[in-house]
């Protein structure tokens, strides 16, 4: 490919309107001789003649007829990047590709991302909702500008930022046995049936970890695919369940469940926006990082 400047591309543009290296000269606020020179050194580019004498003027050589239709196009093209450029410079243009595990996703980043849209409503957004290893392995992919999680595995590749705190309760149907005690230590629950995530999920594995480290085991479980199976499975009175407080906050008040007084709950948790270290954010993006974590909002 021969290298020549959109300066030259305009200045061979006028010329070929003109036909004549005065009137271009002068449509352009330049020199004769400048304009001769810019010609001469694209022609030299393209290893082609680009005009011809024809008589006291010049014409269009083939090849120049040929280069004429492209540059047009091509000029035309600048001419509508410019707008968009200044659009994406102003926030007033952009996609981002935004994804959470899927607590985060369903109750936590939907009111923020509603508050973005609010401030820059021409900005795309786009919301994946996954379980927390897809998520981690679009984001690694570049599939995703940013992501909210909890747990996070190969933190070597990532730059992690506190986003906010979030609490773990013990969730029961109303008329479950322990709903009118207080004050019930951990070995209460070890009878109890415990509805969980699928394996890897981030609650399950806090949930798993916090009983295991204080020598309690989960005896029996009930493995369901969602938190909203599982706080219909807590009120059918399928069991009992450890869930953020998030998921369940508008039940409990509702009296469809109950929070269990349990020693040690609820436990603290956190989320974080996670995104690339080796990656840029664009300005649209960096727009969205920067609102989550103003929006910050401590329990």
């Amino acid at each position: 490919m021969s290298d020549f400047t959109v300066h030259q591309l305009n200045v061979f543009r006028t010329v070929a309107r003109c036909l004549s290296y005065t009137k271009a000269a002068e449509a352009l606020y330049l020199s004769q001789p400048a304009v001769s020179q810019q010609v001469k050194t694209l022609e030299q580019a393209l290893g082609l003649p680009l005009f011809a004498r024809s008589g006291r003027g010049i014409l269009l050589t083939p090849a120049g007829e040929e280069f004429q239709r492209h540059v047009e196009r091509l000029l035309s093209l600048f001419a509508e990047t410019t707008p968009v450029v200044q659009e994406i410079r102003a926030l007033e243009r952009g996609t981002v590709l935004v994804g959470a595990s899927n607590s985060a996703g369903t109750y936590v980043v939907p009111p923020l991302l509603g508050a973005f849209h609010a401030r820059y409503p021409r900005i795309h957004v786009t919301l994946t909702i996954a379980d927390r290893r897809s998520i981690e392995e679009l984001l690694l992919n570049r599939q995703l500008d940013m992501v909210v999680m909890s747990l996070i595995e190969q933190k070597e590749h990532f730059a992690v930022e506190f986003l906010m705190p979030y609490e773990l309760v013990v969730v029961a149907a109303p008329s479950h046995r322990l709903a009118r005690h207080s004050a019930l230590v951990l070995r209460d629950l070890q009878p109890e049936t415990f509805l969980l995530r699928e394996q890897g999920s981030g609650t399950r594995l806090d949930t798993e970890h916090y009983f295991e480290h204080l020598g309690v085991p989960l005896r029996a479980s009930l493995e369901l695919g969602s938190i909203e199976a599982i706080k219909e499975g807590v009120a059918a009175g399928l069991g009992v369940a450890v869930l953020p407080w998030d998921a369940v906050a508008f039940e409990i008040a509702s009296g469809d469940l109950v929070r269990l007084d349990i020693e040690g709950f609820p436990l603290k948790r956190q989320w974080y926006l996670v995104h690339l270290l080796e990656r840029r954010l664009s300005r649209a993006a960096q727009a969205l990082r920067q609102l989550l974590l103003q929006n910050q909002s401590p329990i």
